[in-house]
């Protein structure tokens, strides 16, 4: 089978990935979390609470990004 992935144009493999990862996007709520990974978001977040840096405007990032290109 994933061999004959290789025939299909790559516009068509790109929409299969799209495809299926939107299907694993709407199942998302079956997935867990193993305890080193809820102990990594929690760590993440509590430096995110700590530093008190809120980020930047993802509008003013995207700007920046394209006028380095």
């Amino acid at each position: 089978m994933i061999d004959n992935l290789h025939k299909l144009p790559i516009q068509e493999r790109i929409q299969l990935v799209e495809d299926l990862w939107d299907s694993i996007a709407a199942d998302q709520n079956a997935l867990t979390l193993t305890n080193e990974q809820r102990a990594e978001l929690d760590k993440r977040m509590d430096a995110y609470k700590a530093d008190g840096i809120k980020g930047r405007n993802a509008n003013d990032v995207i700007d920046n990004i394209r006028k380095r290109l």
